[in-house]
């Protein structure tokens, strides 16, 4: 019965600290790197955007 006790409270005690890591740690991490990715993606199409305007997305012929 003791015995028994004590694994399921180290048990209870384990998945509350993962519980908590995961939601005070990785969330908040991942919310992050949401962000920043967003951003890069902005970036990215404004790049694109100015290339294509500029001229430098067309081939050019072999000039002699």
């Amino acid at each position: 019965m003791i015995i028994t006790r004590g694994i399921s409270l180290t048990n209870f005690a384990v998945a509350s600290s993962a519980l908590a890591f995961q939601v005070f740690v990785l969330y908040p991490w991942h919310k992050q790197l949401d962000d920043d990715f967003e951003a890069l993606k902005k970036e990215h199409l404004r790049l694109l955007h100015k290339i294509d305007t500029a001229g430098f997305g067309q081939p050019k012929g072999i000039q002699e």
